[in-house]
């Protein structure tokens, strides 16, 4: 197995750097932040003293190269590894996917770069929040693009189900575009109903149970990090937010005329239910060819139809 030179030690690139550990791979990791470094030392990990030795070493090592660093640091990080590691095979866990592609072809052009996002977490942050288990069974996306190196993205996809989650593919535009909806979005909308409910005063807020702290948990992550995420996918955020004001809009407008919730209540309904659905169901077992001339076809198909990759076989990446 290929060892992982882990880029940023916050809950992602921290659980990362454990789960790796844990399914046995040689690993170590770098960052930015002495809390975290401390901690993980502390914590029996190997803690590189800077980002450049990390990634010599990474070099050295023929390692797989994961970035976990926020939005705004990316491109210093991207400048370090072309001059540290500028032909690694290179992934990401960044929540926003086309400017990372496009960082990564301007700033490290010569790496093997996968995108990735898995879709797991908690409102808390840094290296304590983090765990091995985290990305047990949770969404993995890794971006299949017409250029796309299927003998690297196959490396990167040992090391997600290594990390215990599953596959699914997608291009980058459509990750965006997706996450703006079921990630970001709710980020704002948290930040919106946090600060409705605090308006109300101190009665509200004595009274508020679990809608409201459902509703809001994620309000709780750190400011920083909730704007660099929605704020680097400007463009599919927007064309969520429309959408939702427009929904908004229209339950305002037949509250006030008819008195009557139900279109917006009873969409919302179904729209859990098919959640629910979704999340409940069995899906098809098959086995997709990564040596075939459609494989990247292949893969984002399966993607748009909800499905995820469970294992790999040899040239097979298998679903379930």
């Amino acid at each position: 197995m290929r060892p992982v030179c882990v880029i940023g030690l916050g809950l992602i690139g921290g659980s990362v750097l454990r789960a790796a550990s844990a399914a046995g791979r040689q690993a170590w990791g770098a960052t930015a932040s002495t809390v975290d470094a401390d901690a993980a030392t502390v914590d029996g990990y190997r803690v590189e003293s800077g980002v450049d030795t990390a990634l010599q070493l990474a070099r050295e090592r023929d390692a797989i190269v994961v970035v976990a660093v926020p939005l705004p640091a990316l491109d210093q990080t991207l400048s370090a590894i072309a001059v540290n590691a500028p032909e690694c095979l290179l992934t990401d866990v960044v929540s926003v996917k086309a400017p990372v592609e496009m960082a990564v072809r301007q700033s490290a052009p010569r790496t093997r770069h996968i995108g990735g996002h898995p879709m797991a977490g908690t409102s808390a942050s840094g290296w304590i929040a983090g765990s091995a288990g985290l990305f047990k069974d949770a969404s993995w996306v890794l971006t299949v693009e017409d250029e796309t190196d299927l003998d690297a993205w196959r490396e990167v996809a040992q090391l997600v189900l290594d990390c215990g989650a599953q596959i699914v593919p997608a291009t980058a535009a459509a990750h965006d575009d997706a996450v703006a909806r079921i990630s970001h979005l709710p980020h704002l909308m948290a930040a919106v109903l946090a600060a409705v409910g605090a308006d109300g005063g101190m009665l509200s807020l004595a009274l508020a149970a679990g809608s409201y702290t459902d509703g809001t948990r994620v309000a709780g992550t750190r400011p920083e990090l909730v704007r660099a995420m929605c704020e680097g996918n400007r463009g599919p955020l927007l064309d969520a937010v429309d959408d939702a004001l427009g929904r908004l809009g229209a339950a305002r407008g037949a509250l006030a005329s008819t008195g009557s919730l139900g279109a917006t209540v009873e969409a919302g309904h179904r729209a859990w239910q098919d959640h629910t659905e979704y999340r409940n169901s069995r899906r098809s077992q098959d086995r997709i060819d990564l040596s075939s001339p459609d494989a990247r076809e292949t893969l984002l198909g399966l993607g748009q139809r909800g499905g995820r990759i469970v294992g790999l076989d040899g040239d097979f990446a298998l679903t379930g």
